[in-house]
């Protein structure tokens, strides 16, 4: 039975869902969130309401976790704080710490606790990469063609490394890891949805890559069930289904404009620079050769099946899709110039 939860991340949206939910529930005694900044519903920006979730400010990266799990009596805990774009202060160099070193702090204040029983970790499709090479669908035991180098995605792989890890330490412990497609909603701001928010998109020119979403909703109950039920093991957590980039962009009414690979890297860092999109290596890679995976496993271990298909999780974040300022004029320049030579 799940009494103590403690929720990592709490400042984002999918963390702050991932506590109201839990601290919904009157079944679980208490869920601490904790973040190394306030959630917005505890601010003046108004946010997902966190109900009785009491929010402790800590850094994972400090020995800190560990004094909070010990005061707390954790039994459950829930790591969704992995950050996927590196923020405007400290760049990607934070972004690393935060999650492979923050993880790393985590995992090892789980490791030495007395109390804790259940491990839930949110991880990534990216981990399997893209490359022209890939399988048409990855289950979990595929190894990548191309593993990833760059980013979000090389953290990822490196936190499943620990987690893996810390289960065969602590065979106690109920560990659960999720890979999750790209999370798309209402809600989410990431990478993919601030790209598909612009007015015009620029695509990589002779690709048009396969795309698998998952609905924040989902995502939310499956991290939900996760921490309420002992299901040990690695999960792809994704939609039905699959978008072309090219679907994506008729169902949202966007106008498109394909450039070579250079280009859209050089663009990339044009608009990361204005602070509009991370068109990172990574992404480069999935705009290029997609990505597609098999939920099965997670179907049949959780008797479940996700509300909303890729289609229908797309659908949803367009009903309230708001456009973006669009790229920087420099770098509507450069796409110009390098379009008509």
């Amino acid at each position: 039975m799940t009494h103590t939860v403690l929720v990592t991340g709490v400042s984002r949206h999918i963390g702050a869902r991932v506590a109201s939910v839990l601290a919904a529930d009157p079944d679980i005694h208490r869920v601490i969130g904790v973040d190394t900044v306030p959630p917005p519903s505890l601010s003046r920006d108004g946010g997902v309401p966190l109900g009785r979730t009491e929010f402790v400010r800590v850094d994972l990266r400090s020995p800190d976790i560990a004094q909070v799990i010990a005061a707390a009596d954790i039994d459950t805990v829930v790591h969704v704080g992995l950050v996927s774009s590196p923020p405007r202060s400290g760049g990607r160099a934070l972004m690393k710490e935060h999650n492979v070193i923050g993880t790393m702090q985590l995992l090892g204040a789980c490791q030495r606790s007395a109390t804790v029983r259940r491990v839930v970790v949110r991880s990534t499709t990216a981990v399997y990469g893209s490359s022209p090479r890939d399988p048409a669908v990855f289950t979990e035991d595929a190894e990548p063609a191309e593993p990833p180098v760059h980013g979000y995605a090389k953290d990822a792989v490196e936190v499943e490394g620990y987690v893996r890890g810390f289960a065969r330490r602590r065979r106690d412990v109920t560990v659960s890891m999720l890979r999750f497609a790209n999370f798309m909603g209402p809600g989410v701001d990431s990478p993919l949805t601030r790209y598909f928010s612009q007015p015009v998109l620029p695509t990589v020119l002779g690709f048009d890559p396969r795309l698998q979403f998952v609905h924040e909703d989902d995502a939310v109950e499956v991290l939900r069930r996760m921490a309420t039920e002992d299901h040990p093991g690695t999960f792809n957590a994704a939609g039905d289904g699959v978008l072309l980039l090219s679907q994506c962009l008729r169902r949202a009414g966007l106008l498109s404009v394909p450039v070579p690979p250079p280009a859209f890297g050089l663009l990339g860092d044009l608009a990361r620079s204005a602070g509009l999109v991370n068109f990172s290596p990574e992404q480069l890679r999935l705009m290029c050769h997609g990505r597609a995976v098999d939920g099965a496993r997670l179907a049949a271990t959780l008797g479940w099946r996700p509300k909303f298909s890729t289609g229908a999780a797309f659908e949803d974040f367009l009903r309230t899709r708001r456009p973006g300022g669009g790229l920087p004029a420099a770098a509507m320049d450069v796409l110009s110039r390098m379009v008509t030579r």
